[in-house]
């Protein structure tokens, strides 16, 4: 089994692994999501024998979950740019990997699955290519990711806490785009998918409501730590975003959350039996 490799230099990651910010984030994308990857993984018929790749793989729930999949006679390689949040397993190995950088074979794998991470890229499209040329001829492509272009304040106590709330937003879309990444690129993944040449895309939209109990709000709330220091050099304050994770806090608070795309596509050749 392979071992978590250290961090190397090459690309940067917007959220770096290996603190006690990134074990929360983990959890909370986890608890947020994996209800809509694994069941639409599980739809497509990811099951023993299968050759699994993750790229971005952050804490590995994917990639477990995987592993327990397709056992016997299959396998999973979870990659990260910094892997130290992962553990290999039984039929899971760990691997460091710069998807912007490093090689991928080509051919290899019966299902390349990437959640939230290539709108971090700013070669995305070249990315997206390279996994298209790991699948198999029949091969899954999964890409999860969301856009952040809609997420209203739909309940604050006071127009002053909405108005905080939608700066926050605002500060948080600009610092990723500084850093690169598109927060909006969850729309653009379905042409994408069928431009990079696969074939039958299935589109699947997820919506929710953010309240002090959801887990997609705890990643919110994650932010205003994690991201410290680019949103304040966006002009949020460190008493502006205390008080904007207080208001994330309270009962009261409702939020629309950003819309997840789960986007798959085929890569064209015999379909697997």
């Amino acid at each position: 089994m392979s071992q978590p490799a250290p961090a190397r230099e090459g690309t940067q990651a917007v959220f770096g692994n290996g603190t006690a910010h990134s074990r929360d984030q983990h959890r909370c994308l986890a608890a947020a999501y994996d209800p809509v990857t694994l069941p639409r993984l599980a739809a497509a018929g990811v099951g023993p024998g299968w050759h699994c790749l993750e790229v971005g793989a952050g804490g590995g729930s994917i990639a477990r979950w995987l592993a327990g999949r397709v056992a016997p006679g299959g396998s999973v390689l979870a990659t990260d740019l910094d892997p130290r949040d992962l553990a290999p397993g039984p039929g899971l190995e760990v691997a460091a990997l710069d998807v912007a950088r490093d090689p991928l074979p080509e051919a290899a794998y019966d299902l390349v699955v990437a959640r939230l991470v290539l709108q971090h890229l700013p070669t995305r499209d070249a990315v997206l290519h390279k996994l298209v040329r790991a699948l198999k001829p029949g091969g899954l492509l999964q890409i999860d990711e969301i856009d952040a272009s809609y997420e209203p304040p739909l309940l604050t106590p006071d127009a002053e806490a909405e108005a905080l709330y939608v700066r926050f937003l605002r500060a948080k879309t600009a610092a990723l785009r500084a850093a690169g990444g598109d927060p909006h690129w969850g729309r653009k993944v379905p042409a994408a998918l069928r431009a990079a040449g696969l074939t039958a895309i299935d589109v699947h939209l997820h919506i929710g409501v953010r309240h002090a109990q959801d887990p997609g709000l705890g990643l919110q709330s994650n932010h205003t730590r994690n991201l410290r220091d680019r949103l304040t050099e966006q002009g949020m304050t460190q008493e502006d975003l205390d008080r904007v994770g207080r208001l994330m806090r309270d009962p009261s608070f409702r939020a629309a959350s950003s819309v997840l795309y789960s986007v798959q596509g085929r890569r064209p050749g015999q379909e697997r039996p």
